[in-house]
Parts: structure tokens; C-alpha cells; sequence
């Protein structure tokens, strides 16, 4: 089995794990972005100071390479606007490295969409719903939708979606569109676009923006509908459970957020800054972690029912959602339909 959209064997992870090696990191090469989307995981979009340089960049490249890392997927502020876009996935590209760019398809002209044919890059549109009125509204800009269409036309046109062109649609599953998510899901299946369905993780503007929330009842309802139609339809099997649908995640195993200011990061969601690559080399923040370490050894150091449930020995919930709803990155998964402890989790909530 295959996790975490890591193309990475159990296997090969936990060799990785066991060695102090990275399978692949995810970077910002800038917070910069067009949207405004309600559900972002960065606290303050307009930010943008102190952000690495290009070599910066390519340095802590080369740093992960070094460890191990065959992988590195970029995330942002939105990737597709930053000014030095191509330079870097030649770079990528000269490394023979395999690249994941997750976009929201605002700066996908037809010259970045045939670079990134050329290079090979998985391509990761941010596509919350085939609603016009639904996807602007989360997205926090009028005429997302439009944009993004725009930009997968430009991807059909290189070749996207092929055997050789990998293609998906990363979806926050969320209130506002959750009625839709099964026909969604069957959509992207129809046009060979890959599903990338997850959990929302309450932080940033999802923390304010509770009228997004989703309760875990509704999760295990969706989960289990999605399970269903992949088997009866398209011939997947897989067992639901949170956070990504058809998927688990194990990147705290084999990999890392590095900001665009230079912190080290378990994940988006565990935002607790592990060390900055501007003062130490990424291999010393990452083996000198005691926060690291307790990640890798989830099955003994997770708290309550996640530490005790029959999935313990495969699952250890969503890390980033344990962390934002209770200040605990070891704290059984909030989310998790599973945990009998759900019902009286508490939440801060600000309405918006």
C-alpha cells in the first residue's frame, strides 16, 4: 500500500524512519498569494518578509536530497506567482527530483503549464467544488472558479491528466460543500483526475471560519460513501478512516514543512517551529528533535484512545489537528469519528 500520496512503500518508510532519512519535504518558496481562501492554514498571507532567497532555497534542496528525500512538494502563498517558479523546478529537474506543485492555477500561463509537462510535475489544482458561487466564496476571491477552469484547460492542453502527466484536485472538506463531494469525487475519477480529499484542520482562518466545520459523524458518513463508490465503481479498495480520504498519512515518518522564512515544521498543522535552516544544517534540526522522535515512535508515545485504538499499530489520526484543538501534537485526533473522547473535545471557535 501506498501513503500519503508519497508514492512510498511501508517499507521504504520505515527504513527511512529508522535511519533518520527523509523521503521527501514540503517548502513555501513565499507566502505571497491572490486568494484569500477562508480555510488557509497561514495565519497572515500579507507577510512576506524575511522569506529565503533563491539559494536559500536551493540549498536546503541539496540539504534533503542529502538525506534521502526523492520527493519535494511545494506549497506556498500560491507557487504559480511566484516570480521564480520556472528557475526553480529546472532546478528540481536537473536534481531528478519528482515534483509535487499544489496551486490554486492563477499564474499557470501556457508557457509554465508545457515547463511543467516537460519536467514531469505532478500538478495539484486546489478545486473545493464545481459550484461557481461556492468555490469563490471559499477560495475569498470572485472568479476563482473561472480561474481555476482556465488553468486546467491550459493543463489538457500540455497533456494533463495522462499515464506520464499526473494530475489531482486537493478538496477541504467543509460544510459549505460537503453535499457535493461524492458526485465530486466520481467527477475526478471520470476525467482521470486524482481526488485529494482532507480533513479541514482548525487553524489560522479555518479556526475563525467555524461555520466550515464538519462533525465526525458527517466524516464517517462521507468516508464510508466515497470507500463504497471507489470499490463498486472504479474498483479501489480501501478502508476510511481520517484524515485523508483513501489515503494515511505518515509523513511525520519520512518528512517535513520547511517555511518560507527557513523553520522546519513537522507539517503544516503541528506549526511548532523545530529549528531555522538559516542557523542550523536541516539534518541536526531533525535528528536533535525530541519532537521529531516522539513522531516517529507514535506507537508508544500517542496519548488516550488514538494511543489504545485497534488502528494504533498503522494510524495515528491527523498529528496538525490533535495540536490546533488542544495544544497537544500526542493528543488523540479530535476529528477522528473513532474517538470516543470527540463529543466533549473542546474547541475555541470565533464566528465570523
Amino acid at each position: 500500500m501506498q501513503l500519503y500520496n508519497l508514492e512510498f512503500t511501508e517499507e521504504e518508510i520505515r527504513a527511512a524512519a529508522s535511519a533518520d532519512r527523509l523521503l521527501s519535504m514540503e517548502i513555501e518558496f513565499s507566502r505571497k498569494c491572490n486568494f484569500r481562501c477562508t480555510y488557509c492554514y497561514v495565519e497572515e498571507q500579507t507577510s512576506v518578509v524575511e522569506e529565503m532567497s533563491r539559494q536559500e532555497i536551493k540549498e536546503v534542496i541539496l540539504q534533503a536530497r542529502a538525506l534521502g528525500a526523492r520527493k519535494i512538494i511545494i506549497l506556498g502563498g500560491e507557487p504559480s506567482i511566484y516570480p521564480h517558479l520556472i528557475e526553480m523546478i529546472r532546478f528540481l529537474g536537473s536534481l531528478d527530483l519528482e515534483i509535487e506543485l499544489f496551486t490554486n492555477g492563477s499564474g499557470i500561463t501556457d508557457e509554465l503549464a508545457q515547463v511543467l509537462a516537460e519536467e514531469r510535475v505532478r500538478v495539484v489544482v486546489k478545486m473545493n467544488s464545481r459550484d461557481t458561487a461556492i468555490q469563490d466564496h471559499l477560495a475569498g476571491k470572485k472568479g476563482a472558479f473561472a480561474i481555476i477552469n482556465q488553468a486546467m484547460q491550459r493543463l489538457q492542453r500540455v497533456g494533463y491528466p495522462s499515464a506520464e502527466l499526473f494530475l489531482a484536485a486537493s478538496t477541504v472538506i467543509c460544510q459549505p460543500n460537503l453535499r457535493e463531494l461524492v458526485d465530486l469525487w466520481q467527477w475526478l475519477r471520470e476525467h482521470d483526475i486524482e481526488p485529494y480529499f482532507e480533513v479541514l484542520t482548525p487553524q489560522a482562518n479555518a479556526l475563525k471560519n467555524s461555520w466550515l466545520e464538519v462533525s465526525p459523524q458527517e466524516l464517517h458518513d462521507l468516508f464510508a460513501q466515497l470507500s463504497t463508490l471507489d470499490w463498486e465503481q472504479f474498483g479501489r479498495d480501501w478502508e476510511p478512516q481520517p484524515p485523508l480520504v483513501g489515503n494515511r498519512c505518515m509523513r511525520h515518518q519520512v518528512s517535513c514543512v520547511v517555511t518560507a522564512r527557513g523553520d522546519v515544521m513537522p507539517c503544516v498543522g503541528v506549526t511548532i517551529a523545530l529549528g531555522n535552516i538559516r542557523q542550523q544544517p536541516l539534518a541536526e534540526i531533525l535528528k536533535n528533535s525530541e519532537i521529531v522522535q516522539n513522531l516517529k515512535n507514535y506507537r508508544t508515545t500517542i496519548k488516550g484512545p488514538c494511543g489504545t485504538c485497534e488502528k494504533s499499530e498503522e494510524c495515528y489520526g491527523c498529528r496538525g489537528a490533535a495540536y490546533q484543538m488542544t495544544g497537544d501534537y500526542l493528543a488523540s485526533d479530535p476529528t477522528c469519528w473513532k474517538n470516543p473522547e470527540t463529543a466533549c473535545a473542546l474547541r475555541p471557535k470565533t464566528n465570523a
